[in-house]
């Protein structure tokens, strides 16, 4: 393995780590343009890719737990309805929600719920680790 394909790997976590956590970013278009361009072995892609996007939501999850101290504040991103709504809706879908966490969008949003619901990290990180590994397996498959 050579300098450009840990370059490739490095560029590959940073976005799925990016695209796991609550900012914007697309990493299965990188995962996709990597195994387009023959980087090898393909198992490697999607394991970087995962443990990148897993990594995302665990911060995710850290941020949820710390929400509720700081959801008050004038700065944080939903109205006090609005995050108890969302926790409602957590709630009434409980953890099995998390197998959804890879969804764009509101797969960020369970994440982070999961933490603000001390959800056990042993069971949020087997969920979203099927979860997101999953959805890079169905895409790999579907590239090569």
């Amino acid at each position: 393995m050579g300098l450009a394909d840990l370059t490739a790997l490095a560029g590959l976590f940073a976005s799925a780590f990016l695209a796991g956590s609550i900012l914007p970013a697309q990493s299965e278009a990188v995962l996709a343009a990597l195994l387009l361009a023959g980087v090898q072995p393909a198992w490697l892609l999607v394991l970087v890719a995962t443990i990148g996007n897993v990594g995302g939501a665990v911060l995710n999850y850290g941020l949820g737990r710390s929400a509720e101290r700081l959801r008050h504040r004038r700065w944080f991103p939903l109205s006090a309805a609005g995050w108890d709504r969302s926790a409602e809706r957590f709630n009434r879908w409980g953890v099995a929600s998390l197998l959804l966490s890879w969804l764009p969008i509101i797969g960020d949003g369970f994440t982070v719920l999961a933490g603000a619901a001390r959800t056990p990290f042993p069971l949020f990180l087997a969920l979203v680790t099927i979860a997101k590994g999953g959805r890079y397996l169905v895409l790999a498959a579907a590239v090569t």
